[in-house]
């Protein structure tokens, strides 16, 4: 089998029918993701452990393929004329599957991803923390890539990113890029970001924080003068907190509250929805960081930050309810699915006169 002329008709199905994903699993017949909806390529036959493997072999180099019939799993990025993909091949009951997300060669802004304009007030900050969460595969990357890109188009910075594997593919504008991959320019995202404090960096991106050494080491990094940003796998802004403060042991988390509590910028959690027209569309929730969310967290009372969104409207903080029960109201999405992805369905109910 010609696998070089499978995985290009594969990449050429996704962009045609508009989709996100491939799986690539012994025994089924290729499936695209399209809108949230798994679909399965019924022309092509189910394929077999050697079909896969043979896909494998055209999607990582031979120290990639070693590296993971060594470690069972591996992530990479994979590039064509046509388009780009993060990926991750896996094994499943003793044989090989893999995942591919597809990543838009092209970074859209803030406006044309449909966020909120406020978000552009975080990167003209000088220093500082602030993270972008939300379930996996709900875009947050693309919006930290927008973010990074518009820093790019309006200042002269040095911006390092550490990621793993690299995404989106930052081009010339006036600031400098220097885009890292764990385990091609760098051990890991620890080792990368004990080496920033010397590679005179003024923004840092981090593809995911991993670890209490990441975590502590960028916390570090906003405290003396860097402006960072990462993303976290956490459903909100108070589980998000309670998630760093929590990967560390007891006799530190004092610590790193003090720390939390005096560089965090915000935290914008983001959720994408399917859109009434075709298509999905983000509800978010946004916490800005002031005096009393400060307050909360140095005291450990981060439980009450869901209040201090609900009523701090007016500095531009919104709950993913409201930016829910919005959406309902302009007929982007349905009250349905309104309620299936709030965290407090009758407040959405409640919001809308239900």
């Amino acid at each position: 089998m010609d696998y070089k002329k499978l995985l290009d008709n594969l990449i050429k199905t996704i962009t045609e029918e508009g989709g996100s994903d491939i799986h690539l699993t012994v025994g089924y017949s290729p499936a695209i993701r399209v809108h949230g909806d798994l679909f399965f390529l019924k022309k092509i036959d189910p394929l077999t452990e050697e079909n896969v493997l043979g896909l494998v072999s055209e999607l990582l180099n031979v120290e990639y393929r070693e590296k993971f019939l060594e470690e069972k799993e591996i992530d990479f990025s994979y590039g064509s004329n046509d388009a780009r993909f993060r990926g991750n091949c896996f094994f499943s009951k003793g044989t090989v599957g893999v995942s591919l997300r597809l990543i838009s060669k092209k970074i859209k802004t803030l406006s044309e991803l449909n966020l909120p304009p406020i978000l552009e007030t975080f990167t003209r900050k000088e220093q500082g923390f602030f993270l972008v969460v939300g379930p996996v595969g709900n875009g947050k990357t693309t919006t930290l890539a927008a973010m990074i890109d518009l820093i790019n188009k309006e200042d002269p910075k040095h911006i390092m990113t550490v990621e793993d594997p690299i995404e989106y593919i930052f081009e010339g504008g006036k600031s400098i890029i220097d885009q890292r991959e764990v385990k091609i320019d760098t051990k890991d995202f620890a080792t990368a970001l004990r080496s920033v404090f010397r590679q005179d960096a003024d923004v840092l991106m981090i593809g995911e924080m991993r670890g209490l050494e990441t975590i502590a080491t960028s916390v570090t990094a906003a405290e003396t003068g860097h402006l960072v940003f990462s993303t976290l796998h956490t459903n909100d802004a108070a589980q998000t907190i309670d998630r760093i403060i929590d990967v560390f042991p007891a006799g530190q988390q004092t610590q790193i509250r003090m720390q939390l509590a005096g560089s965090l910028l915000g935290i914008f959690s983001q959720r994408l929805i399917p859109r009434v027209s075709g298509g999905v569309i983000p509800a978010y929730e946004l916490l800005i960081k002031n005096k009393a969310v400060s307050n909360l967290i140095r005291e450990g009372r981060v439980f009450e930050i869901p209040h201090v969104i609900e009523t701090g409207a007016k500095e531009g903080m919104i709950t993913l309810e409201k930016s829910l029960a919005d959406l309902v109201r302009i007929g982007e999405i349905t009250i349905e699915n309104a309620r299936k992805y709030s965290v407090q369905a009758n407040s959405v109910d409640r919001m809308l006169g239900q």
